[in-house]
């Protein structure tokens, strides 16, 4: 009874403890100017226009939860407002009160995932936590660019792989429903939904006749994607030009770009080398699919917020220490 109390204790430190103190750190520590969020005062104007408009989820969040917060703290913690509001307004507290929510959901995800179908070396749980711990390191350390939405998108996008995960291993629809329903609700938050789609289609295409065999289920899923999308375009107009902050020349002549860049491809590679022959084939599928994303975010992204790589760096975790022994019989 006691081993089992203090096992459960010891993983609820670690699932949830840990990566929240972790997060804590990145924010109150060694966090960035790069965003000047500590000092403003209520949330941006530029977060309801342009694509930032479109991340409907986290902007309605972001300002229920900083209206809520400054009610608690006035009504019932006003003794701790003047040590609170030195640390970062109301509104970065809510940012990093609503980021450490599904930072922590995140980790409980990933720990999901990492027990199923690991492979042998996973038997070991100190293996596992070290896994995890990377996992989370990962996360945490792009927090330097503190936004509203990342962690949210993470967090759906690692209940997209739990659920693509289980299906490819048990074929039950309601994984499929799942997933189709994360998707839709992960594309309220951020363009990241689409890698669901290209992790799914990475570890069901094995070869051209599989496009064939999974078309319906890919097809279902880029509408679950591309219908609430546009949604959002027709329900939500902006009257801005696609040209506006294209970052192709920058991200590879600063010095800073080109830093986040490498340390992403660095990152990649290293988890690369740590796959089987199956997971190395899954991840070069993994990036032909993500091509429309790195595309865009090549684009109109800045390879210095290394935040926008985490997707993939996470997703090269799960394939190296996942077990996919029925990948030739499904």
């Amino acid at each position: 009874m006691l081993r089992t109390f203090d096992e459960k204790l010891n993983g609820f430190l670690f699932v949830v403890i840990l990566p929240f103190l972790l997060f804590f750190m990145s924010y109150y520590g060694f966090e960035s100017s790069y965003v000047k969020l500590k000092s403003m005062e209520s949330p941006p104007d530029f977060m309801f226009t342009s694509v930032y408009a479109y991340r409907v989820i986290p902007n309605f969040l972001m300002v229920e939860v900083t209206g809520f917060l400054d009610f608690i703290i006035n009504s019932y913690l006003s003794p701790l407002k003047v040590v609170l509001l030195k640390n970062g307004t109301v509104f970065y507290h809510s940012v990093f009160l609503i980021n450490s929510v599904f930072l922590v959901f995140s980790s409980i995800v990933l720990d999901s995932i990492l027990k199923l179908s690991p492979i042998e070396v996973l038997g070991n749980s100190n293996i596992k936590k070290i896994v995890h711990l990377l996992a989370v390191f990962f996360i945490v350390i792009v927090q330097y660019v503190p936004t509203n939405c990342d962690l949210m998108a993470i967090f759906f996008y690692l209940l997209g792989v739990l659920f693509s995960l289980q299906y490819f291993h048990r074929k039950k629809r309601s994984d499929f429903i799942f997933l189709c329903i994360t998707v839709l609700v992960s594309t309220l938050i951020r363009e990241t939904a689409c890698l669901n789609i290209a992790f799914f289609a990475a570890i069901f295409i094995e070869n051209k006749a599989g496009v064939f065999k999974y078309i319906k289920e890919i097809g279902i899923l880029v509408l679950s994607f591309v219908l609430p999308y546009l949604g959002l375009k027709i329900m939500i107009p902006q009257d801005v030009s696609f040209f506006e902050g294209v970052y192709l020349a920058e991200n590879f002549t600063s010095p800073f770009n080109l830093a986040g860049f490498l340390f992403a491809s660095i990152g990649f590679y290293f988890i690369y080398s740590l796959c089987s022959v199956e997971g190395k084939s899954i991840l070069k599928k993994y990036l032909f699919f993500s091509i429309p994303y790195l595309g865009m975010i090549t684009l109109v992204g800045l390879f210095w917020e290394v935040r926008l790589f985490l997707p993939l760096l996470l997703s090269g975790l799960i394939v190296a220490f996942h077990q996919f022994e029925n990948i030739h019989t499904t």
